[in-house]
This record gives C-alpha cells, structure tokens and sequence, in this order.
C-alpha cells in the first residue's frame, strides 16, 4: 500500500503528562504504527528540528509524511490515518467543519491536561 504524505512519520509527545504518556503509550503498542518515531520532548537530551521544545510540550506536534507539521487534532488525525479502522474518521476530521470541532475539543482538552501536569 502506498504511504500517505498526510500520515504521521514521527510524533512529539510530552512525556511528562501521565496522560499523554499512557496515550502515547498504547499507540507504540499498534503494528500498524511500528514505523513512527516516537519522540518524548520533555526529554532535555532531545534534539528537535525545526519545533521549538517550549511549543511542542504544549500541543501534541506530528511531522508528516510529506515533511510537514502538523499540531493539536491535525496530529491526531495524522496518527489516525495510518489506522485501518481510524482512517476513515481521520480523513473525515480533515474536512470543515468537523476539523474546527475537532480542534476545540483538543484546545478543551489543553485546558484540563494542565491539572495533571
């Protein structure tokens, strides 16, 4: 099957949120993720090109296939389109309306991460 250039290549993650660690966590876990870099940017050791460490420990960050970044519900939908049975969501949430919602509900999310930080 041919890669798609929206799909996620590498994700940024904050290792630091139990949350997002747990996540983050499961993912690794999929076959059909097993190519994606999985990266903990609150890992000071970590070098990051072209993402700024203090941004991408706010938002989950993606780098795509096609090169580019991608944050927030954007990131997510990128992991999901490597998924069989999330790829269709994904491709849906890339799609307006249903991106802004998306992104809404992630920027609600933001808000109550900050309580298990």
């Amino acid at each position: 099957m041919m890669q798609d250039p929206l799909s996620a290549r590498e994700v940024f993650y904050d290792g630091g949120c139990p949350v997002c660690r747990r996540e983050i966590g499961l993912y690794r876990k999929v076959v059909h993720l097993q190519d994606v870099r999985w990266t903990d940017v609150s890992d000071p050791g970590v070098k990051l090109e072209g993402l700024a460490r203090a941004l991408a420990l706010r938002r989950l960050h993606v780098r795509r296939e096609n090169g580019g970044l991608a944050s927030g519900a954007a990131a997510f939908t990128a992991i999901w389109r490597k998924l069989p049975y999330l790829r269709w969501i994904a491709r849906a949430l890339d799609v307006p309306p249903f991106a802004q919602m998306a992104e809404l509900g992630y920027r609600g999310f933001l808000r109550i991460r900050k309580l298990w930080r």
